[in-house]
């Protein structure tokens, strides 16, 4: 399937959240540049169902999130259930947050199909695809709210006129920055198996569920508590044409693999100084990881839910 924007179908969700603001809990401010701010969890409350869409934002309209209910160890928490039909474009080229955005002192992972366009990233050297969209819209990770000179230097690297960009804003703190990041399951493991440098054109379908963990005030918490839910309560399945050359390395792909798996993130992020760079990065990927091999009918399987972990870094236990 030849996709010609990511832009395009996102915009048409960004449009429902600018139609509806007060539905959604977000609160919307027009720049100086005339780029639009979408702020779903600092000044606007946001909720689950911004979080919900904002995901389907970052997915570039590639893919569904779902809301629902997993148990574990007899504890139900609320949960992200996730799909997509075009993991590569959806997940790699749209949802993964590899734009490392700094301007002055703000700082912000940015994720979304904006990246598409800005092409910032090495990996879009690898992927061929040109977006032909004229509108850019951008999730932003941070609890700092972007000022005009940040929108102008992003709808530079966007090739867009600063009023055609559109900015959402999720604090990890807030619910809709929660969500949006457990709805990020699916990536998480195309993003894993992209460093291992398995032969993601070969996938042609993704799904994926994840906890919501309970809520704090602090970033770092929720920093902490929101891996926690994807490395030790995530699921996914793909599905790939053929994975011949992916079987003898399917237990390399789930967190359980990693020297680092078995404690809490924070606690692991504290041991490592806070520096991110010192932590295994073989870590960040679902709990269980299944892939169905089309070519074979087979299902591979790896990896574990740690209902234990979760327990302690949700304050359960």
């Amino acid at each position: 399937m030849k996709i010609k924007s990511l832009n395009g179908p996102a915009m048409g969700i960004v449009q429902n959240l600018l139609d509806q603001p007060r539905y959604y809990g977000l609160k919307i401010t027009n720049l100086d540049d005339g780029s639009t701010l979408i702020d779903a969890g600092k000044k606007g409350r946001g909720g689950y169902e911004a979080g919900r869409l904002i995901g389907e934002i970052c997915m570039g309209g590639m893919g569904k999130v779902g809301l629902g209910v997993l148990s574990f160890s007899g504890i139900e928490l609320p949960a992200t259930f996730v799909y997509t039909d075009l993991p590569l474009e959806a997940c790699i080229l749209s949802q993964l947050a590899g734009w490392s955005i700094k301007v002055g002192k703000f700082r912000a992972m940015g994720s979304g199909p904006a990246r598409a366009l800005a092409k910032t990233e090495k990996l879009f050297e690898e992927f061929a695809f040109e977006d032909e969209h004229d509108e850019a819209a951008i999730v932003l990770e941070t609890s700092r709210t972007p000022t005009a000179d940040v929108s102008d230097y992003i709808s530079g690297k966007c090739g867009v006129k600063p009023s055609d960009l559109y900015m959402v804003m999720t604090p990890t703190s807030s619910l809709s920055g929660a969500v949006q990041i457990c709805a990020r399951i699916v990536e998480t493991g195309m993003h894993k198996m992209h460093s291992m440098e398995l032969d993601l054109s070969q996938a042609v379908a993704g799904f994926g569920s994840c906890p919501i963990p309970p809520l704090s005030k602090d970033d770092l918490v929720m920093m902490g508590r929101t891996n926690d839910a994807m490395l030790y309560g995530g699921t996914t399945q793909y599905a790939f044409k053929n994975a011949e050359s992916i079987a003898p390395r399917v237990a390399e792909i789930p967190s359980d693999s990693s020297s680092d798996y078995g404690r809490p993130f924070g606690e692991l992020f504290e041991a490592a100084g806070f520096d991110f760079y010192k932590l295994d990065p073989g870590l960040f990927s679902p709990a269980i990881v299944r892939i169905n091999d089309i070519a074979s009918g087979r299902i591979l399987s790896s990896g574990n839910l740690n209902s234990e972990v979760l327990a302690k870094s949700f304050g359960l236990s």
